[in-house]
């Protein structure tokens, strides 16, 4: 017997240290009511094994204890469930009353039998005060066995299996059913209610419930054979005492504790499914930014070929017209008549020319490509669209309200509503749209490039014709054999003018296109980046969760394991 003793003191010091880190685990996600109960759970470690009496109000709960002790007068009937409180009984080698609390008292007697168990005597599951119901729910997790005590005559009462169903649906404790003041009922309708409680609890999933039929009145008035005490003490000495009562209260307990460890493996499963949800969700907007972000390039390319097919045709048009303009004919025709009118000469067709040539390919180009590019600033508000939708119809599995993790979720809630915010205000912001500064006139593209080609074109011109010192580009006389000579040397120069035009033009063309497309994709990614941002505080929290989780679920399993060796080392111990 030693033996057994040490070793079940030593698997309750395991216990104590197991309890001790689960409730540590609590504090860590913030969960108080779980971590109370464990408080509790390991501070009843070193009491006696413990019934707790629970009933209705007038189901003759006290009167039931005191003729279970022998004691008419340890616990008064209370007049009034205004007035009632909370009874522990436990053993004390002189009578005397410990106040705990308001609504909690220890009693102690010097009763044989309270030397193996406590009695709690809880107040009425139907009472009228609010508070007395949750005080004797704060005692169910530490019970290490329940009975529920009901009137004879009327066990089906709706309130008293509702907190049934709270006990066995959140404890899994074990229950023994005792149907009291049989003495006012025949025995007839006693075995029909009798049966009654059974199937009623089999129906609520006890395999082979215990019912004991006893009269407190009969066992105190002295007729103890008729009042059905005796079977009831026989079992309380089977199961309970006998030297197994240290054993009966470890495996309660730690029952209890695997009880609450369950349910917090659950919630770490519904925090994981949550993580999973969330990172699904992040995986399917990097995919919609990505997607609709290479259709945009697209876009932007398609956008680019057509721009450089209207500038192709405004080269050509204009090396059309300047292979016209440069022959023999026009160039004699133009210094003639700058005889006459310095509007018909030379210069002032390049002036002209150039004029042009640089409208077309600036303001021209200019209003092309916005007119297009406001095609693409659509398309790129689309997609922002596309994710709004998608962040307003994130899966949620966590709730605020949570029994265990309602943190993660009102942070998790906070981060998505923040998102959603952020995301409107985005876009309703039309400046993010916008293609102001894309493409204009202070930018690197557009004017710049054909002004650059214009004045370069002008200048070849300029060179070939000065070269030939044969007459005044300005305008002036000159003798027959200067326009002769004039219009030879042009005639010799003007398929350079022309190679040298093209080079200018391709060059400016490579440019624009070039520039054109890098300030369309670094529009396409800008907006990209700025709405990608937005998810930031998700990420974190996506993150930290990843991190969080993994060690509370790794944490939790090494505590499994002990808990779950202290369960075996305790069944083996007898």
């Amino acid at each position: 017997m030693k033996i057994i003793d040490l070793k079940l003191q030593e698997q309750k010091g395991e216990l104590k240290r197991v309890i001790q880190r689960l409730q540590q685990f609590t504090h860590r996600i913030a969960h108080a009511e779980s971590g109370k109960i464990l408080a509790d759970l390991r501070d009843r470690i070193e009491e006696p094994y413990m019934f707790v009496i629970v009933g209705e109000v007038k189901a003759g709960k006290s009167s039931f204890i005191n003729a279970l002790l022998g004691e008419p007068n340890l616990c008064a009937v209370a007049p009034s469930p205004m007035t009632d409180t909370i009874q522990q009984i436990m053993y004390g080698e002189t009578p005397r009353t410990e106040e705990v609390s308001p609504y909690l008292k220890r009693v102690y007697q010097p009763n044989t039998i309270l030397r193996d168990i406590a009695i709690v005597d809880t107040p009425g599951t139907n009472t009228i005060i609010a508070h007395h119901q949750e005080i004797t729910e704060r005692f169910i997790p530490g019970s290490d066995l329940v009975m529920f005590v009901f009137e004879a005559k009327n066990p089906y009462r709706q309130s008293a299996w509702e907190f049934f169903d709270f006990m066995h649906r959140e404890w899994h404790k074990k229950i023994v059913f005792v149907l009291q003041q049989k003495d006012l009922m025949d025995a007839e309708d006693l075995a029909v209610n009798t049966k009654g409680v059974v199937e009623y609890a089999m129906r609520k999933g006890i395999t082979q419930p215990v019912v004991f039929c006893v009269s407190a009145k009969q066992e105190l008035d002295g007729y103890h054979q008729q009042s059905g005490f005796e079977d009831l003490r026989q079992f309380i000495l089977d199961q309970v005492t006998g030297g197994r009562a240290q054993q009966h209260k470890l495996t309660s307990l730690s029952g209890t504790v695997l009880q609450i460890l369950s349910r917090l493996e659950t919630g770490l499963g519904d925090r994981k499914l949550q993580l999973d949800v969330d990172m699904a969700f992040r995986q399917d907007i990097k995919w919609t930014l990505t997607d609709h972000s290479q259709r945009a390039r697209h876009q932007a390319d398609i956008l680019t070929e057509n721009l450089m097919a209207a500038y192709d045709r405004v080269a050509n048009k204009y090396g059309d017209e300047l292979n016209d303009s440069l022959s023999f004919f026009p160039v004699l025709k133009r210094s003639i008549g700058a005889i006459f009118s310095k509007s018909q000469s030379l210069k002032a067709w390049l002036e002209s020319f150039t004029h042009r040539l640089q409208g077309e390919f600036g303001t021209g180009m200019q209003e092309k490509i916005n007119d297009r590019v406001l095609d693409l600033a659509e398309s790129i508000q689309q997609m922002a669209h596309t994710i709004d939708l998608q962040i307003r119809n994130s899966k949620t599995i966590l709730a605020n309200d949570h029994e265990i993790f309602s943190e993660i979720a009102q942070r998790r809630q906070n981060v998505l509503r923040d998102l959603r915010e952020a995301f409107d205000q985005f876009i309703n912001r039309t400046e993010n749209f916008t293609t102001r500064g894309l493409v204009n006139t202070d930018s690197r593209v557009g004017t710049n490039v054909a002004a650059g080609s214009g004045v370069a074109v002008v200048g070849i011109i300029l060179a070939a014709v000065t070269q030939g010192m044969v007459f005044d580009i300005t305008g002036g006389v000159l003798t027959a054999l200067g326009f002769l000579v004039a219009g030879v040397t042009l005639g010799f120069q003007r398929g350079k003018v022309l190679r040298q035009y093209r080079s200018e033009m391709d060059k400016g063309r490579k440019r624009l296109q070039e520039e054109l497309s890098a300030e369309l994709y670094s529009y396409i990614d800008s907006l990209r980046e700025k709405m990608n941002d937005q998810f930031r505080k998700l990420d974190d929290l996506i993150r930290t969760e990843t991190e969080e989780l993994g060690q509370l679920q790794q944490d939790l399993g090494t505590i499994r394991t002990d808990l779950e060796n202290i369960q075996s080392a305790v069944s083996r111990a007898f």
